[in-house]
């Protein structure tokens, strides 16, 4: 064995008894260095003093208790799995008939794909109409309410001037309801100090 002291698990190989192949040179070079040695004595000792300590059982909640102390880390794929598992059927039937629906949905999913490659210019043509329609739907909504809230002028103003008036009128709006939220809740807040 070459020069040097031994490792910590090196020695924690001989205090435990450890019979092997790499044993006897560790044997030897306790025998031979003094401070290797000590640190083997040391050790052995502090194992023989550990064996007499006397052996509690802990209770039945102990493994409960400290465990949920411990933040223990799942991988994401482990939460996804466990996840999917819990919709897996436990019965035969059960399983097949699902592995049909997923078959089947699958083949949907993927003939509707295909089509819409196919088809990539009605695909768009449909976005952009419902698209559309949902913004029609949007700006009566919100011409609605500006005219509940504002008066039939400042609603046939915003329909005129299109989503930029609307976009500043809600800007200028939502503006007007935070300034009055915080001002109502400085006051509240001024004379709470006051009286106390």
């Amino acid at each position: 064995m070459e020069h040097r002291h031994l490792l910590p698990d090196e020695v924690e190989l001989l205090v435990d008894g450890e019979e092997g192949f790499g044993i006897a040179p560790l044997i030897a070079h306790v025998e031979r260095c003094v401070q290797c040695r000590r640190e083997f004595e040391a050790q052995q000792q502090v194992a023989a003093e550990l064996e007499r300590l006397p052996h509690y059982t802990p209770s039945p909640l102990f493994a409960y208790k400290v465990m949920k102390n411990v933040q223990v880390f799942e991988p994401w794929q482990v939460t996804a799995l466990d996840m999917v598992r819990r919709f897996v059927p436990r019965s035969r039937t059960g399983r097949v008939l699902a592995g049909v629906g997923a078959g089947l949905a699958g083949t949907t999913m993927a003939m509707f794909a295909v089509w819409v490659i196919l088809r990539f210019e009605s695909a768009i043509f449909v976005f952009s109409l419902a698209l559309q329609r949902l913004r029609e739907i949007a700006l009566g909504v919100t011409s609605s309410l500006g005219s509940a809230l504002l008066g039939e002028g400042a609603a046939a103003a915003m329909r005129s001037s299109g989503a930029l008036s609307l976009t500043v009128g809600a800007s200028v709006l939502l503006i007007t309801v935070v300034g009055a939220t915080l001002g109502l809740r400085r006051i509240t807040d001024a004379s709470r100090r006051r009286r106390s």
